[in-house]
Parts: structure tokens; sequence; C-alpha cells
């Protein structure tokens, strides 16, 4: 299939319509195993739960797990839509709360290789859904492919999840390092995930904060913590959203404050204009981004 991405429409993804734009949240970590998923699920429920319109787009295009997580069963996914085959509207899972899932694929090796050019397109797919959400939460894979890469540069904001272990801190430099000199993203929100208190999920953030002052012209926010839960253990099990099940519990209330926090955000910055339209020349120049 040969999909071909107009430059000059508005770009990111972004939406303009009579209310305040649609603040779109890409959620990363660097490596696997950080719980990223788990916070983009709840952060969503949270969000909804709250009364917020919310989109929750699995970009993590062939190594999906949002429909699993929430026991949704999808019949059709994003490469249904790549082949032209329907609509990004027509791929909307309704979940608990009125969350709205946009569902990928697993295991799939078209998806897993994806080149760019089809990576933009899933991003402009987004200037035709019909009614712009409050917020659109998206899931990207793990590491720094060019498939992260491309859906964190497109967003609004960029929320790094990292977790108490070196290799996590590690790798979520590695990923700000990418996104800050290759792509001019200067602003990350962090989560610490998965900690035992406030105070060690401060420190977290102190350590890779450090290093980033040292080294990146960047600016990082601490934007709160969760806390390690057998409760959300559970829930992963029974496939719900922790926030949903057990809405008392330690990690749920973690949840909670993230979405309180997201929710006292002002409006998007114009930083993500322009870029679909430089992704999609370089992919029709046949070139990689400059990872």
């Amino acid at each position: 299939m040969t999909t071909h991405v107009d430059s000059t429409q508005a770009a990111g993804l972004n939406w303009l319509d009579d209310r305040r734009p649609t603040r779109s949240i890409a959620i990363a970590g660097g490596k696997g195993g950080v719980g990223k998923t788990t916070v983009a699920v709840n952060l969503g429920m949270a969000l909804a739960m709250g009364g917020r319109d919310v989109v929750l787009l699995d970009a993590d295009l062939a190594m999906a797990n949002i429909d699993v997580l929430l026991g949704l069963q999808p019949t059709r996914h994003l490469g249904h839509m790549l082949e032209g085959e329907c609509r990004i509207e027509d791929l909307i899972l309704q979940a608990p709360h009125g969350l709205k899932v946009i569902p990928a694929t697993s295991g799939a090796r078209r998806m897993a290789q994806l080149p760019n050019i089809e990576h933009a397109a899933v991003i402009r797919a987004f200037d035709e859904y019909p009614i712009a959400p409050e917020y659109l939460i998206v899931d990207t894979a793990a590491g720094i492919s060019d498939s992260v890469s491309m859906f964190a540069a497109a967003s609004d904001e960029v929320v790094v999840v990292v977790c108490d272990e070196p290799a996590s801190l590690t790798d979520a430099y590695a990923l700000i390092k990418v996104m800050s000199r290759e792509f001019g993203v200067n602003r990350f929100r962090i989560v610490a995930n998965m900690v035992r208190h406030a105070q060690e999920g401060r420190q977290l953030f102190e350590k890779l904060s450090r290093v980033t002052n040292r080294f990146l012209d960047v600016s990082l926010d601490f934007m709160g913590m969760v806390p390690h839960d057998e409760y959300l253990r559970q829930a992963i099990r029974r496939q719900s959203a922790v926030v949903d099940v057990w809405p008392s519990s330690r990690s749920a209330v973690g949840f909670k404050n993230l979405a309180r926090s997201v929710d006292t955000w002002g409006e998007p910055e114009p930083r993500a204009q322009g870029r679909i339209g430089f992704f999609a020349e370089r992919s029709h120049l046949g070139g990689g981004l400059p990872l």
C-alpha cells in the first residue's frame, strides 16, 4: 500500500475545533518492564472517570496489549486502517467509563517493520477524527525506535516512566537525549512507577534530573509517583484498570493524582506544529530518522 501524507496539513497529534485543543500525551519508557502501558491505561481511565473525553491509542504497533489489559476483543486494528479497509474512528473500542481505545496488533511482522511514512499516516489519520477528544493518550513501544520517536515528537507532552532499576534510568536518559537533540523536544514529565514511597519516587527523579541538567538542555518536571501495590497486580490479572476495580488502593490513588496533575496543565504549546511534514518528507526520500 502506498500512503501519501500531505505536509501542508495541520501537523502533530492535535486538533483545532471550538473547544480547547486536544492535548496529546505520549507515554514512553526507554525500556520494557517499567509499567509504561499500565500507566497509560490507568491514567486514561482516571481521566475518563473524572468526566473527560479520552482516546487511548496503542502505538506499540506490533506488540500491542492495551486490549488485553482491559479485556477488550478487537476485530480490526491499525493495520486494517493502513490497508484502507476502515477509518480511524471505525477502530474505536469502548472501555469502561467512556474511555475509547484504538487497538494495534500483536505478533505481526508487517506492523513491526512499518516504514516511517506509515507511522506518519497513523498520526495523520487523526486529522479526520470526527469529534476531537480532550485528551489523546499514546502508549508508545519500548525503546527508542523510529516509531517511538515519531509518536513522541508529534505529541504535545512526553511522559517518561521510570522505576528503581539502573537500566531504567539509563534508558530513560538515552530516550530524552535522542528526543532532545534530534527532535527538539525540550520538556519531559517524569513518573516514578512501582516505588515503595513518595521519597523514593522523588529520589529517582532527582537522579535522572542531575544527569540531564549536566549534559542536556532540557526541562524535567516531576509529574508524580505510583507505589508498588499488590492490588495493581490483581487488577492486571482481572484485565481491568486498578482505578476502576480498586479505586481506593495505593496505586489507584497514585494514578488519580497523576490525572489531577494532567488536568491542571495549561493549553499545549505549539511545539508539534510542522513535524509530520518533516517526517513524511524524509520518508519519501527513503531515509530513516537520524537516530
